[in-house]
């Protein structure tokens, strides 16, 4: 990574720009300005001296970056509030401008070019960290584990740097486990910064690293973004940069389905693809700039009224209520109607295909079930990872589902078996997956598999909204023209209007994305909607709610 990326240097204008939103404070030798584990930290520019990031991994420091007069400390965690995973160490004397997080965000809304600086930089020291500071926080738990997929999938995904041990593969973890007084029915741990959390879930581990939203009695938010695919990170974009107080949430992971593809190579601006991580990390920085908060992971499990606003209860036991809601969030993957497929969710079937699964497979033979874009961006991408790739299909023609392109590249792969008319119907490993069953036209067949990847259609999840608006007979949200007059109470007469664009037989409650009924199941396409939704939002709002 570039130098210059990493440690972009303020002017001596853009200093004195500075100057008037901070306050000066000298620093010595030997001070630390953050340490690892702290819950947050100022935004801190260097007058004169320098300072070393350091990552701590056992009992040694060891420096990762240098900064020096005219640069300026942090990185992401400064706007989405991650714990401090790195310290700050004084090496030379001198001052620095201290200012506090609330004013950094107020410049970063205000100051186009001083934003453009520093976010750059922000977001070239977290890729730095994903390498370089991976030790601060360290899982240890079985490949086999759930619990312990479950968990690196949540930090994989949320681009939070750590590592991860295996303690069937890595003899030097019992010794270790036994020092530390940690019996091997605790795992999977996760070890923070020095702590050690015992069998966390991803959301108890979300909250250690705050990144879930603390109670906040009495408050309202304009807008509440259920999901956040790329329907849901659009809303939040255009809620929070046109004024709106807007909160997303999110019951796995940012970036929805489309976070976990591999490559999207028809979205619009992409020639060359771009991963759905990146595009949803991207959308995340762009929300956060224009000051959205986020709570993740944590899944909406209800929708009531009270006093004329909006309020969902979240997984968490809280309760967040907004002006108005939308509802972005999507679909599920359905599981595989196939003997055996309980014993390897989470260690074995996937329903995503990044780089955390890939090395999961490390290049062994895999099987892909669908026959959709979805699930040929995963063929492709295991493929070029070394593995062996089977894709199975009910149908006969891979192109009945699948965009030209891709069926292209599919059939001139000869890493890639396509079988038609084929279904699974059993798997079988132990300890992890090692074969499935193909039933086709030829009867069984045992193959060789040690990943299994299903794309095979969706189901809503709406069973939050369920009772609160009128749900097509497969559970899609229904939104203003789909709906019926009988699907409209007397809350609409009173109202004397129609429902707006997007906006579902509940007036405050929009609906964007996979889980709208007759929406198109295409990135682009839902990014647009969540856009257009905040138009509706902004409507809504207008005419007095």
């Amino acid at each position: 990574m570039a130098d210059d990326q990493l440690q972009e240097t303020l002017s001596p204008a853009q200093l004195v720009e500075l100057e008037t939103f901070g306050t000066r404070r000298p620093i010595a030798v030997g001070d630390y300005l953050y340490r690892a584990g702290d819950t947050a930290y100022d935004f801190f520019v260097m007058l004169s001296g320098s300072v070393d990031i350091v990552v701590e991994s056992g009992h040694e420091e060891r420096v990762i970056v240098h900064h020096g007069p005219g640069r300026f400390l942090g990185e992401l965690n400064l706007l989405t509030g991650l714990r401090v995973l790195v310290s700050a160490r004084v090496v030379e004397a001198g001052e620095v401008l201290v200012i506090p997080v609330a004013t950094l965000r107020e410049i970063i809304a205000a100051r186009p070019a001083l934003s453009d600086l520093i976010l750059s930089a922000f977001m070239a020291r977290r890729s730095l960290l994903m390498t370089d500071a991976a030790a601060a926080i360290r899982v240890i738990g079985s490949r086999y584990s759930p619990e312990s997929g479950r968990l690196r999938e949540f930090l994989q995904r949320s681009r939070i740097p750590h590592e991860w041990v295996d303690p069937d593969t890595d003899g030097a973890v019992e010794g270790a486990l036994c020092a530390g007084g940690i019996k091997a029915d605790e795992l999977p741990i996760v070890i923070v910064t020095g702590t050690v959390l015992r069998r966390p879930t991803p959301g108890e581990l979300s909250e250690f690293l705050g990144l879930t939203l603390d109670p906040l009695d009495g408050h309202c938010f304009d807008l509440i973004v259920v999901g956040s695919g790329p329907a849901g990170l659009a809303a939040a974009v255009y809620g929070a940069s046109e004024g709106l107080s807007t909160l997303g949430v999110e019951s796995i992971a940012l970036g929805g389905q489309a976070g976990s593809s591999s490559r999207i190579e028809n979205y619009l601006g992409f020639p060359t693809g771009i991963s759905g991580g990146d595009l949803a990390h991207r959308a995340l920085v762009q929300a956060e700039k224009f000051g959205a908060s986020f709570s993740t992971p944590c899944a909406a499990v209800s929708l009531r009224e009270t006093s004329g606003h909006l309020a969902v209860k979240l997984s968490d036991g809280t309760e967040v209520v907004g002006r108005a809601v939308i509802a972005a969030s999507g679909a599920r993957y359905r599981r595989l109607p196939a003997v055996g497929i309980e014993e390897f969710e989470d260690s074995g079937v996937f329903y995503a295909a990044t780089e955390l699964e890939a090395r999961a497979c490390a290049s062994a033979p895999v099987v892909v079930v669908g026959g959709g874009n979805s699930a040929g961006q995963a063929a492709m991408f295991l493929a070029q990872s070394g593995s062996p790739v089977t894709i199975v299909i009910r149908g006969a023609d891979l192109g009945a589902s699948m965009s030209r392109y891709l069926v292209d590249r599919i059939d001139s792969d000869p890493r890639i078996e396509l079988r038609t008319q084929t279904t699974v119907t059993a798997l079988s490993g132990s300890p992890g997956l090692e074969q499935v069953v193909l039933s086709g036209p030829d009867g069984d067949a045992k193959v060789p598999c040690q990943g299994l990847f299903s794309f095979i259609g969706a189901d809503p999840s709406s069973g939050w909204i369920s009772g609160c608006a009128a749900l097509d007979g497969h559970g899609f949200v229904l939104t203003d023209r789909s709906l019926t007059e009988d699907q409209l109470d007397d809350a609409w007469t009173a109202l004397g209007r129609a429902p707006l664009p997007f906006e579902t037989s509940r007036p405050g409650l929009f609906a964007v994305g996979d889980v709208r009924a007759g929406s198109t199941k295409r990135v682009a396409a839902a990014v647009g909607e969540g856009s257009a939704a905040v138009r509706a939002v902004h409507e809504y709002l207008a005419f007095g709610t």
